[in-house]
């Protein structure tokens, strides 16, 4: 394992029965690295995403983060590892403002002073103060991902999962998605699960494509676009058609 990997995974599998969803998948990201990881339908990237999240204990192989072994453990335990996830569905409580359910998160480590500078913190990063009194139940999907991104980052993680991001919102909340991912990337690593590929060009500088469980390529995201394969067979007419 390379010093600098914050998280690792050696020959992780995962199988249904006798379906390989995962095939030995060797992966590491760096501290402070942005990495996202592509792949058409059934690529497994959904699964390997849960078996980094300790919703899938793997088949075989180990992920480690920061040197200790994730796999068994719940997601609870993840999290107070430090690991933050962003899943697909927004997990919020809906009876609560944008900011209570932001400060709620920051409580979990902080006494009540800090859990609320925390949370203004990331209102402002976010740009997300017109929403802090609003109730959660009733925000458009868009600014619900984005009211959860902020209840993830309060727990402030050092590792970021984020399984499709960008999905449901407007192109506005995306390019304000991708610039606070930008500004992140530094100061944690990420991981980004996604399929928009306009999206993935703006935040992108190293690319790992999954391809029938297995890690196809991985590169930076100029040689990633302009691989023939890539293209033809893994992103589609979609990134043929992109500029």
């Amino acid at each position: 394992m390379s010093e600098q990997s914050l998280l690792t995974t050696s020959d992780l599998s995962m199988r249904f029965g006798g379906v390989v969803a995962v095939d030995q998948v060797n992966f590491a990201v760096k501290t402070g690295e942005l990495r996202c990881l592509i792949g058409p339908n059934g690529a497994g990237k959904s699964t390997f995403f849960k078996c980094l999240t300790g919703q899938l204990k793997p088949t075989a192989g180990s992920v480690l983060f920061a040197g200790q072994e994730l796999s068994g453990q719940t997601t609870h335990d993840i999290v107070r590892l430090g690991i933050g996830i962003k899943t697909q569905v927004p997990n919020l409580f809906d009876g609560l403002a944008a900011r209570e359910n932001i400060a709620l998160s920051a409580r979990r480590s902080n006494n009540q002073k800090r859990s609320e500078e925390i949370t203004d913190e990331i209102l402002e990063l976010i740009a997300i103060t017109g929403l802090a009194n609003r109730e959660v139940g009733h925000l458009a999907h868009g600014e619900r991902q984005l009211v959860e991104l902020a209840m993830v980052l309060a727990g402030r993680p050092r590792l970021v999962l984020l399984d499709e991001p960008a999905a449901g919102m407007t192109a506005d909340e995306r390019d304000r998605l991708a610039e606070v991912l930008r500004q992140l990337a530094g100061d944690m690593s990420l991981i980004v699960v996604e399929h928009d590929m306009q999206f993935i060009r703006d935040i992108a500088t190293e690319i790992t494509v999954l391809h029938r469980g297995r890690v196809f390529i991985e590169g930076d995201v100029a040689a990633i676009m302009a691989h023939a394969e890539v293209q033809e067979i893994y992103l589609g007419k979609e990134a043929n058609g992109a500029a």
